[in-house]
């Protein structure tokens, strides 16, 4: 199978061979520049509306925002003289004088001549502080006139339907817009409550407003030349305008109702602006025309063409020389690197030519040189590392134990009639010859194997505990095919006996349990007790240090479920790349449940079928 290093070396090798094929197509050199010249004159075109038609939609949105933020300044002009009117009406509908007199008034009482003309000066104070108020009139819940004396009936100035708009407002006040008696003036009406009534409703205050006064013409001088505001009410009845027959003509309803940003009228187009009034219920129109915008678009479309025209020129010019001063050389150095399409990584020879193209086939040769140097020696490290990995981290548990030593003591044991230390000896003996050499096999051994050799650690850990340790292995897997390295499950069972059972309180159990994953190509190992257990921050300690890695995480904490994690990874590393290979869940006096992910992988083997081992 081909190493990493190889499959770069190709793709190298092909890279370069792409580059020698799209180099000698340089020959034709007449054909392909001509080819050239065209594409860029177009792309140079194209850029060209593309940056034209950029600046002039920039300059536009600009534009756009400018006269926005004008709207915006213009109906808080309306809304600043609005709630003037508004504050100065709502003084007078509070004055005591007039609080008092439509009290009477509904008690029955008829004013005297007298008694209205006391309302002047609540009308002339309004009309004083007020921009633009014409008069004040205060009329009866029914509707009559109580001042200025004489004229029309409130219903006879007003329709009922604002007259039930202001009662709809509570209090407030209510911008009726243009006056029917189509006068050139604006009106506004409110009603009144009785303060010391539970505000009871009593009578209307209406203000009429010189219509000049919604003006807003700096608006259109600040836009440029052309730029119109237009004020509208509620029913889209025209109220202000900053030039009358600018616009004549328009359809004033499809302008309200339009949502484009760019509007046509009297063959003219505008940009449109709108900016609506939440104390009135207007809308404000702000009509700025294109070319007022856009004005000096045409002198930048100028520039680019001309700057376009003298560079399509140079660039002509300097491609031809190029081509001629380049193509040449090339041409002789390709020569020199076919080989590498059959597969060698071989140095050019010398070409003499311009310092450039020399320059470039010495880089060429000595990144050859350097290529294979490199590849030779990362491949060896990569090899001598692995391997000095998978020593190290099986050298933490070789035994310290003489077989001969065991071996006498399990003679003189039998002699004494020991027999049941004996077979402890025994088992000890087949645990340190199974640590040290595997039958052979320096890495994989099988899963019967390896549970063989939990069965004599869990017995030899039963002398010690006695009945406090009683154990259980149950496989449901074919044991004498399935592959995995060697004593990668002897260290959860150590840590499950001498963290979990050692202090516990009372008899333990552990159990080693082997299952199919539901993952594909896996299975799952799990080795389970009841003792101690851990609190969640020495668990979060713990996955801590497995999420570090080995190189960090061995420093503190030794031989344990990181150096079995790691050495699976080792092992199986393209096949656990992004699976967990080991997941622990623990709880303090429940226990701990470590659960191991390996890949499946067989070998024949004869041996007896899958066994269940248990002991109390």
């Amino acid at each position: 199978m081909r190493t990493p290093f190889a499959r770069v070396v190709q793709t190298l090798r092909l890279h370069l061979a792409g580059l020698g094929r799209l180099l000698r197509l340089h020959t034709l050199r007449g054909q392909m520049l001509a080819g050239f010249l065209s594409i860029m004159i177009v792309i140079l075109t194209i850029v060209g509306f593309v940056i034209f038609d950029s600046a002039a939609n920039l300059l536009k949105q600009n534009a756009e925002t400018l006269i926005r933020h004008a709207a915006v300044q213009g109906n808080g002009r309306l809304e600043a003289m609005m709630k003037q009117i508004d504050s100065l009406s709502l003084q007078a509908a509070t004055n005591t004088y007039v609080q008092n007199l439509l009290g009477e008034v509904e008690d029955g009482f008829k004013p005297t001549f007298l008694d209205r003309q006391g309302l002047q000066p609540v009308a002339d104070q309004v009309m004083l502080y007020g921009s633009g108020i014409r008069s004040v009139e205060i009329y009866t819940s029914q509707g009559d006139r109580l001042f200025p004396l004489g004229g029309d009936e409130l219903y006879d100035v007003v329709g009922s339907e604002f007259i039930v708009k202001a009662h709809e407002q509570r209090g407030g006040m209510y911008w009726i817009g243009l006056s029917q008696a189509g006068e050139d003036e604006v009106l506004a009406i409110r009603q009144i409550h009785l303060i010391q009534r539970s505000f009871a409703p009593a009578g209307y205050l209406l203000v009429r407003i010189d219509r000049q006064v919604f003006r807003l013409d700096s608006l259109g001088e600040d836009m440029g030349v052309g730029a119109v505001s237009l004020l509208f009410d509620r029913d889209g009845q025209l109220i202000a305008a900053t030039a009358d027959d600018a616009l004549s003509g328009a359809d004033y309803a499809s302008l309200l109702a339009s949502e484009d940003k760019t509007v046509e009228i009297n063959d003219r187009h505008y940009v449109l602006v709108k900016q609506h009034s939440d104390i009135a219920g207007w809308t404000l129109l702000i009509l700025t025309p294109v070319e007022a915008i856009t004005k000096g678009i045409f002198i930048l479309r100028a520039a680019i063409i001309v700057s376009a025209a003298i560079g399509s020129v140079l660039f002509i010019i300097f491609s031809v020389l190029l081509s001629t001063a380049i193509t040449r050389p090339v041409l002789r150095l390709i020569k020199s690197m076919r080989s590498v399409r059959f597969g060698e990584l071989k140095p050019a020879e010398h070409i003499s030519s311009t310092a450039e193209i020399g320059e470039l086939v010495h880089t060429y040769n000595q990144m050859v040189g350097n290529m294979k140097e490199l590849i030779r020696l990362v491949y060896e490290k990569e090899i001598m590392q692995n391997r000095a990995e998978l020593k190290a981290l099986q050298a933490q548990i070789h035994p310290h134990f003489l077989y001969n030593t065991l071996e006498a003591l399990y003679w003189s044991l039998l002699e004494k009639n020991e027999d049941e230390l004996a077979d402890y000896v025994v088992a000890l003996s087949e645990l340190f010859r199974y640590t040290i050499t595997g039958h052979n096999r320096e890495e994989w051994v099988t899963l019967a194997e390896e549970l063989e050799q939990i069965r004599r650690y869990l017995l030899i850990m039963g002398m010690r505990f006695g009945d406090r340790l009683s154990w259980r292995i149950d496989s449901e897997m074919d044991d004498n095919r399935l592959l995995l390295p060697k004593l990668i499950l002897q260290p959860l069972v150590e840590n499950a006996i001498q963290h979990g059972i050692e202090n516990k309180i009372g008899a333990g159990f552990v159990s080693v349990t082997v299952k199919r994953s539901q993952e594909p190509g896996y299975f799952h190992v799990i080795v389970e007790d009841d003792g101690a257990g851990m609190n969640e921050e020495k668990l979060r300690k713990i996955r801590s240090k497995l999420a570090m890695g080995a190189d960090k995480a061995m420093e503190s904490s030794g031989y344990g479920i990181t150096n079995v994690q790691q050495r699976l990874r080792l092992h199986a590393r393209s096949e656990t790349a992004n699976i967990s290979v080991l997941a622990i869940e623990s709880r303090e006096g429940e226990g701990t449940t470590v659960t191991l992910t390996i890949p499946i992988r067989t070998e024949v083997v004869e041996h007896e079928p899958a066994y269940h081992l248990d002991r109390g």
